[in-house]
């Protein structure tokens, strides 16, 4: 009950998933540049390397004070920053705010080795203004399956090729679920791919990228409101876009009781 309370109030008069400036969705294969502050809760987690703040993994802003990223994003050591509200990495922008973390919870049973448990929250150091352009996602219902080639979006600033640079304009991509059954076929991701994770994309055009980490698979549901299924997590080590390779994501309905249990914890 705390919790549910916690989110009304959260999301106060902006709700949740529903971006005053809607996204531009289409089926057009490949990346294209994002509207402006169409995928509001879209953020830039930044990291401190010699005085100079520089990006490093996205993430998804699901209330005034909370970031879901991945784990694999978070170093021991490493000074962070979240950018809110921004579109081009590069240009000051008017309504951009940066934030410092007052705290990170990295899943307890995060294993790198195995890519298992790979998420994690950021409490930021104060709760947010929400805005046109800062407003949280929506959260899926604890655990919703979205069925195959269920049709969603991954957003971010990675790069735009194998071995590429990062992007300076934030980029949305078309990547449709492909469901377990498929992603754990020997000739896909094979047993690798584990029932707390979502897969999308695999048609050799267009997927997640480095520096897309910890960002959104952003999937509408049938009110509308845009819901935040998965976190990028990984993906071919050949290459950005590979057949029968898709993006894997951490599947955020797989850890719900999780999420709140660290959101009324601290």
């Amino acid at each position: 009950m705390k919790f549910v309370v916690l989110a009304l109030f959260v999301a106060g008069a902006y709700g949740c998933g529903l971006p005053t400036f809607p996204p531009v969705v289409s089926r057009v294969v490949g990346g294209v540049d994002a509207k402006p502050h169409s995928w509001p809760w879209q953020i830039s987690l930044q990291y401190n390397r010699q005085g100079e703040w520089r990006h490093t993994c996205g993430g998804t802003l699901i209330s005034n004070q909370w970031v879901l990223t991945a784990a694999h994003c978070i170093s021991k050591g490493k000074e962070y920053r979240v950018a809110m509200g921004k579109q081009n990495l590069i240009e000051t922008e008017e309504g951009a705010v940066f934030m410092t973390p007052a705290t990170i919870v990295v899943h307890e049973k995060w294993n790198p080795l195995f890519i298992r448990n790979d998420i994690a929250l950021i409490k930021l150091e104060s709760p947010v203004t929400l805005s046109d352009s800062i407003m949280p996602a929506c959260v899926p219902a604890a655990g919703l399956i979205l069925p195959n080639n269920y049709p969603c979006y991954v957003t971010g600033w990675g790069r735009i090729s194998t071995g590429g640079p990062i992007a300076d304009i934030l980029q949305q991509a078309l990547l449709p679920v492909v469901d377990h059954a498929t992603c754990s076929q020997s000739d896909w991701w094979g047993p690798q791919v584990k029932e707390t994770m979502v897969c999308a994309g695999g048609d050799g055009v267009v997927s997640g990228c480095n520096g897309d980490s910890g960002g959104p698979l952003n999937c509408q549901n049938t009110d509308g409101a845009w819901e935040v299924h998965g976190i990028v997590s990984f993906g071919s080590g050949l290459s950005c876009n590979f057949p029968k390779k898709p993006t894997v994501f951490t599947r955020v309905s797989a850890y719900i009781d999780w999420i709140n249990s660290k959101m009324v914890a601290y």
